[in-house]
């Protein structure tokens, strides 16, 4: 019977081509779905063999437990170097979708309250 390994929905592809490498060199036979067109049906990783979800299991934990440092070594060095990317550097970066983004959050702030103000006439 199946077992899922791996949710695949808001993983960068960079992290889901890694998981697929990590299963081929391991030999842990897996298939994919889809998230399909609206995103309803559950895009994720599947072992064939629910005989291999230990091992598996145990190369995951080892894999996010090594990813997690490679993520932190590079964002420290990242901030060292003055690299760092802040809200205020894509602010300079693109104004306008700047003022875009807060023009409709305006707007739909407007359109949530405006109801309020007319309830008691």
């Amino acid at each position: 019977m199946a077992e899922i390994l791996f949710k695949l929905k808001g993983v960068p592809e960079e992290e889901a081509n890694e998981v697929r490498e990590l299963l081929d060199s391991n030999h842990i036979a897996y298939y994919e779905t889809p998230g399909g067109i609206f995103g309803i049906s559950m895009a994720a990783i599947w072992l064939k063999d629910d005989t291999q979800l230990m091992n598996a299991q145990a190369l995951m934990d080892d894999y996010h437990k090594a990813r997690e440092l490679r993520v932190k070594e590079e964002y420290e060095v990242l901030k060292k170097s003055g690299k760092l990317e802040t809200t205020f550097d894509k602010l300079r970066q693109d104004p306008i979708q700047f003022a875009m983004y807060i023009a409709a959050i305006l707007i739909i702030l407007y359109f949530t309250v405006k109801p309020f103000f007319y309830f008691g006439d």
